[in-house]
C-alpha cells in the first residue's frame, strides 16, 4: 500500500462525518434563522476566547506550556500549501490522522490537537470550523486547539499568512466564498433574513450566474394572475436570442432521473438514462432495486451519484476510504434499505425516491469536491449549472416553486434510516418539513419522459384521480417511461397554446426544449404540463375541462392562459388560485 492510500485509509473514519455534518450545517445555516443567530454568538464568543495565553508552567490537558509552545514553532515552521485542490487534501489529511489519533487514548491528544490545527490553519472559515470541532472533537483535545490557536494569536500571526490569529469584525459576521457546501449563498441569506441587513436585490446575485448564458435563456420576474382578480410574482424562463419553430433552444440532462415502477428492474430500460436496452443488459450482483444497465458508465455514474448509498450495502465513499463495516452496522443498513424499498414499491410513485437520489446526489457532489479527481475514475464532472459563484445542488433546489403535500406518516422516517445507517449523521439533514418541501418540489417540477408519441402499455393507477402523481409530460403523464428533476427548465410555466415542447430525442432522459413557434428575445417560453390536444370525440369545451382538471390536480392552479379564456363559455366565471408557493427565505429575499 502506497503512502497516499494509507494517509486515505487512515482519513475514512472522519470523513464519512465531515460529509454528513456539512450538509447538516449547511442546512441549518440557511433555513434555521436560530441557528445562524446561535452560530454569531458562537463566532463572537471563539473571537474573544482568543486571546494571548498567559504564561504558566502547565497548558490545557496536563500538557507543559513549552511543549505546546515547541509544538506550535514546528507546525508554523512547516510550508502551507497554496492551490484549492492541495489545500482541501491537506485537510482532509490533517483531520483523517487527528480522529484516528484521538481514539489511540490521552497519549495521543497532542499530536490529534496538532493535526486538527494544521488543519484549521487551510480553512478559509476557521471560525465555522472552530465551531464544528467543539461539537464533534472530545473535550480534551479541542482544549488543546483552543490553547494552540491563543498561543498563534500572541504571536500576532494572521489568517492572510495561512496561519490562525485575530478575527476582524467583518470576519467575524460572514465567511469566505469558499468554504462548507454552499457558503456564498448562505452568505446572501444571512444578508436577507437577518435583522439591519441592507442588502437588495442585486447583491443577491443568484439569476447573475443561473442559468448558463450558453443555454440561451435566462429567469426573470413577471407578474402573473393570481386567479382571485390579482396578480402574483413569479418566476420564468425567457429566451435571449432569437428561434425559429424547430429550433432546440437548450438541452439539459437530469439531476435525477427514476424509471416508472413497472419498468424498475424488468431489464428493458436501464435504471440510469432511461434508455431503452437493445441488448443483454448489466445487472449488479447485489441491488436491492434490481437496476439494469446500458453500459458499464451509466453503471459507473449511478453508483457514484446515488446507487450505492441507497440501495447497496457498498461504502458511498471512493473504495479507498471506505471504512470497514461491522455485522451489526451491515444488517441494521441492509433492514432499513428493505423497508424503503417495500415502501417505493408499495406507492408506486416517483417523488418519493427522486428526493431520496437527490439528497445522495448532494452528498456525491459534495464528496468530488473534497477529493482529487484521480480517486473518481471513470465519474463525470458535476453538471455546470452556473456561470460562477459558489452554489450546489440545494441552492438550485432551494429557489423553486413547490407544492405542500403531507407524505405519509412513515416515508420520512424509511428514508432517515437508510441514510443514518450509509453515513451517521446524514439523517439530521432530513427534517420531516424537509422532506416534505422536498417532496413538494419534485411533485410540482419534474418532467415525463417519454420517447416519440410515448408508451401504451403504462398500467392505470389504482389511485382516486386527485391523488394520482403527475409530472409535466405534453403526451400525459400515461405515456412516460420515467421521471426527471431539471434545475433549469423546472422554471418553465404552462399554457395551453404553448412555445416549446420538451423532447427527447437522444432515446435518454436528455431533456432538448424545442421551440413550437418563432421566439424573439425576451420571449417567456412555456410549454405544456398535460395533453393539451383535442381527442378524437371530444368537443372543444370537454377537452378544455379536461385539461384544466388534470392541471388543478396535478399543479393545483386553473389555467388562465388566452386559449383557455377564448375557449370558454361566454359569461363563465371560474374562480382558483394558484397554490405553488415558494420557501419563506426566498419570499424575504424578494421583497427586499
Amino acid at each position: 500500500m502506497n503512502r497516499s492510500t494509507t494517509i486515505i485509509t487512515v482519513a475514512s473514519v472522519a470523513v464519512s462525518g465531515i460529509l454528513a455534518y456539512a450538509v447538516y450545517f449547511d442546512y441549518k445555516r440557511r433555513t434555521d434563522a436560530n441557528f445562524r443567530k446561535q452560530l454569531r454568538k458562537e463566532k463572537k464568543r471563539v473571537k474573544q476566547s482568543q486571546t494571548p495565553s498567559e504564561s504558566g508552567q502547565t497548558a490545557t490537558g496536563g500538557v507543559d506550556a513549552n511543549d505546546l509552545r515547541s509544538a506550535l514553532e514546528s507546525v508554523r515552521s512547516e510550508e502551507v500549501p497554496l492551490g484549492p485542490e492541495e489545500k482541501e487534501q491537506y485537510f482532509m489529511k490533517q483531520v483523517g490522522i487527528g480522529e484516528q489519533l484521538c481514539a489511540q487514548g490521552p497519549v495521543y491528544q497532542l499530536p490529534a490537537a496538532l493535526c486538527f490545527y494544521r488543519a484549521l490553519r487551510v480553512y478559509p472559515s476557521p471560525v465555522e470550523l472552530i465551531v464544528i470541532y467543539e461539537k464533534t472533537v472530545p473535550p480534551p483535545v479541542f482544549q488543546l486547539v483552543m490553547e494552540l490557536t491563543n498561543l498563534d494569536v500572541s504571536n500576532d500571526s494572521s489568517l492572510a499568512e495561512g496561519k490562525i490569529g485575530p478575527l476582524s469584525d467583518e470576519e467575524d459576521e460572514s465567511s469566505p466564498s469558499r468554504g462548507p457546501p454552499s457558503e456564498a449563498s448562505s452568505q446572501e441569506w444571512d444578508k436577507v433574513t437577518d435583522p439591519g441587513s441592507q442588502t437588495t436585490k442585486d447583491e443577491i446575485g443568484y439569476y447573475t450566474f443561473f442559468p448558463p448564458k450558453a443555454m440561451n435563456v435566462a429567469v426573470e420576474t413577471v407578474n402573473v394572475p393570481d386567479g382571485k382578480g390579482g396578480t402574483m410574482s413569479k418566476k420564468v424562463l425567457v429566451v435571449t436570442k432569437d428561434f425559429k419553430a424547430g429550433e432546440v433552444i437548450y438541452q439539459e440532462d437530469p439531476i435525477v432521473a427514476v424509471l416508472d415502477a413497472d419498468l424498475q428492474g424488468k431489464g428493458t430500460h436501464c435504471s440510469y438514462c432511461l434508455r431503452q436496452i437493445q441488448n443483454d443488459p448489466i445487472r449488479p450482483e447485489f441491488d436491492r432495486l434490481h437496476s439494469v444497465y446500458c453500459s458499464p458508465n451509466c453503471q459507473t455514474q449511478h453508483k457514484v451519484h446515488s446507487q450505492t448509498l441507497l440501495f447497496t450495502l457498498e461504502s458511498p465513499l471512493p473504495a479507498a476510504m471506505a471504512p470497514e463495516m461491522g455485522g451489526m452496522t451491515r444488517e441494521n443498513r441492509e433492514n432499513a434499505q428493505k423497508a424503503f424499498v417495500e415502501y417505493l414499491i408499495q406507492t408506486k410513485k416517483a417523488a418519493p425516491e427522486l428526493v431520496a437520489r437527490f439528497v445522495a446526489r448532494q452528498v456525491s457532489a459534495e464528496t468530488a469536491r473534497m477529493l482529487p479527481r484521480e480517486m473518481l475514475p471513470g465519474v463525470a464532472p458535476e453538471p455546470v449549472l452556473t456561470d460562477g459563484g459558489e452554489y450546489s445542488l440545494y441552492d438550485h433546489l432551494e429557489r423553486l416553486r413547490y407544492l405542500e403535500v403531507n407524505p405519509a406518516d412513515h416515508e420520512t422516517r424509511v428514508l432517515k434510516d437508510v441514510l443514518q445507517t450509509a453515513l451517521p449523521g446524514l439523517e439530521q439533514f432530513l427534517t420531516d418539513e424537509r422532506h416534505a418541501t422536498f417532496i413538494g418540489k419534485m411533485s410540482y417540477n419534474s418532467y415525463g419522459v417519454y420517447f416519440g408519441e410515448g408508451r401504451e402499455d403504462k398500467p392505470e393507477t389504482a389511485a382516486r384521480p386527485e391523488n394520482a402523481e403527475k409530472t409535466r409530460t405534453p403526451c400525459g403523464t400515461s405515456k412516460q417511461i420515467g421521471t426527471g428533476f431539471y434545475a433549469v427548465s423546472s422554471y418553465i410555466s404552462h399554457n395551453c397554446a404553448p412555445s416549446a415542447k420538451p423532447v427527447f430525442p437522444t432515446g435518454t432522459a436528455q431533456l432538448q426544449l424545442m421551440a413550437t413557434c418563432a421566439l424573439q428575445k425576451g420571449d417567456e417560453i412555456t410549454v405544456a404540463y398535460v395533453d393539451v390536444s383535442q381527442h378524437s370525440g371530444e368537443t372543444v369545451e370537454v377537452a378544455r375541462r379536461r385539461r384544466r382538471m388534470e392541471l388543478v390536480r396535478g399543479w393545483r392552479f386553473a389555467c388562465s392562459c388566452k386559449r383557455c379564456a377564448e375557449e370558454g363559455l361566454e359569461g363563465e366565471t371560474e374562480e382558483g388560485g394558484d397554490e405553488s408557493r415558494v420557501e419563506d427565505v426566498v419570499t424575504r429575499a424578494e421583497e427586499l
